[in-house]
């Protein structure tokens, strides 16, 4: 099905590659953004869907000294976030908060509270510990993958452990196991590698290339769903990586980014360079027909589209779902076009 958009929309001043779910902010539907400017002072803007849910207002803008290519909200604590940043060559990441008494009229700095400066080579991403109150996140780039401990009263953070992926393999992203928590899923040029943080070692790999980003489905244990260059959307099951056990189409062009739905089982949202966003409802086949004779093809191609939104003008890079209104999306295209969307029109009744 194809379709524009009914959404309501937001613009940054910049271009703009990442965007996330506030997901500590109980009390609001709200959303982090950072911008991507070569020349200019970055911004990280906080919005948040109005009480009536027909606008995007801007609660807080804040100035970010470099430009922002990966940004992730804190689980348990709605003024603290991390981004991944750069300054020519030179690539940082660090925790940030954002102060108690904040708008947008005076444009309060933010406080650096720690910095992720352990890294030698470029850095990729950072990962929360995906629920609750926790000490742990990830940081990862591409060599080596490293474990903090991060220390919010004190206001600083320690490696734990790191671990180094080999010359072989550049890293460039990741995701953290809901179902099991020493477990995490990286994505590198040649394969998808599957981690344990308590030895900090490879236990399996998916020989694929050009995996462009991946996510766990929240509400199916032992389910990962990747985004590749041309051969569009993977669905893996981690008990059994000879073949994906379902394929979708994708995108006209690369198939940038996927993100399971935090509450709707099977419903995946996917946006890529062909300047659209695809919300698929795609239900793997269960284990008893894997391993039936019936089940003729280990990767059964079905195209279980439920709507392409295809009102933007640029490639969508940024994709987050809402944890407290888990209908509502948001997407960002590389022109600064932040879009958030309700799927209710499209999600199947029961």
């Amino acid at each position: 099905m194809q379709g524009g958009s009914n959404g309501i929309g937001y613009g940054l001043k910049y271009q703009a590659r990442c965007i996330a779910d506030v997901k500590a902010d109980t009390d609001h539907t709200s959303f982090l953004t950072g911008t991507l400017s070569l020349k200019e002072e970055n911004e990280v803007h906080l919005i948040r869907i109005s009480s009536a849910g027909t606008e995007l207002l801007c609660e807080g803008l804040f100035s970010h000294p470099n430009e922002i290519w990966d940004l992730a909200s804190c689980p348990f604590d709605q003024r603290i976030f991390s981004t991944v940043f750069s300054s020519g060559e030179t690539y940082g990441a660090a925790i940030w908060q954002i102060p108690e008494l904040y708008g947008q009229s005076n444009s309060p700095q933010l406080e650096r509270i720690a910095s992720l400066d352990a890294h030698n080579s470029k850095i990729k991403c950072t990962l929360w510990w995906p629920t609750g109150r926790h000490d742990k996140l990830v940081s990862i780039d591409e060599q080596n993958l490293f474990l903090w401990s991060f220390d919010t009263s004190k206001k600083n953070a320690q490696v734990q452990s790191q671990e180094s992926a080999g010359v072989l393999h550049s890293l460039t992203g990741g995701a953290w196991d809901p179902h099991d928590y020493n477990a995490l899923a990286l994505t590198s040029e040649s394969s998808v590698q599957l981690w344990d943080l308590r030895t900090m070692k490879k236990t399996n790999s998916i020989d694929h290339p050009h995996v462009h980003n991946l996510d766990y489905n929240v509400k199916r244990e032992y389910t990962l769903v990747t985004a590749e260059d041309e051969s569009g959307i993977h669905i893996w099951d981690l008990r059994m990586l000879k073949f994906p056990v379902l394929d979708l189409p994708g995108h006209t062009h690369w198939t940038w980014t996927v993100k399971c739905n935090p509450e709707y089982e099977d419903l995946i949202l996917s946006a890529g360079t062909d300047s659209a966003v695809n919300l698929w409802l795609a239900s793997p086949p269960s284990s008893d027909e894997l391993t039936s004779e019936s089940f003729d093809s280990p990767n059964k191609r079905v195209d279980p589209l439920l709507n392409s939104y295809s009102d933007y003008e640029d490639s969508v890079y940024g994709l987050a779902w809402s944890c407290r209104e888990p209908w509502i999306f948001a997407s960002l295209s590389y022109d600064g076009r932040v879009v958030v969307e309700s799927t209710k029109p499209h999600l199947p009744r029961k």
